[in-house]
């Protein structure tokens, strides 16, 4: 089967419940951009081991997130279903809680610094923030945007706590 459909040729895809809409589609943006700081995520993965963090429960955290990732934009495209759900929102919260009972209480603004694991968390989650205007966009109030506001506080917890275990000393912002 080839990759290439040629159904695009014209600006328009098809949504998962079969309707046709322009590429440039608000819907489009949003589930593209949840693609796109899912695709963030797996490099941010790839560098965790290139650096030499390693931690097995944190690259299944990260893998967890990947999958609810897709689950989102399953539910972006109007797939059939529930897609997220408020166990989804917790299990985040509590990886939350579980990284910043690691990390020294935050006294300043931080800046997204650090090595090149704690920037690409960083780099994630501000392009989570771009997902979730974009889905504000489009009106979502319900699980899907908690998840990824939850998501996007984990991922600055993460880039802390990385910087932490590795003895690398977090950037402040001064007022210059």
């Amino acid at each position: 089967m080839a990759i290439y459909t040629k159904t695009g040729d014209k600006g328009e895809t098809s949504l998962a419940n079969g309707e046709r809409i322009s590429k440039a589609d608000a819907r489009i943006e949003a589930y593209g951009t949840v693609d796109e700081l899912n695709s963030w995520v797996g490099l941010l993965r790839a560098g965790m081991q290139k650096e030499g963090f390693e931690d097995k429960e944190l690259q299944a955290e990260l893998q967890w997130i990947q999958n609810k990732l897709f689950n989102l934009g399953a539910e972006l495209s109007q797939a059939p279903g529930k897609w997220i759900s408020v166990s989804d929102v917790q299990q985040v919260e509590k990886w939350i809680d579980t990284l910043q009972a690691e990390v020294p209480k935050q006294r300043a603004f931080i800046l997204p610094s650090g090595n090149e694991t704690m920037t690409r968390c960083h780099v994630c989650r501000t392009i989570c923030r771009r997902a979730e205007r974009r889905m504000i966009a489009l009106g979502c109030q319900d699980e899907a945007m908690q998840l990824m506001n939850r998501i996007s506080d984990y991922l600055f917890v993460f880039a802390r706590y990385v910087g932490h275990r590795m003895n690398v000393v977090e950037e402040t912002w001064n007022r210059v």
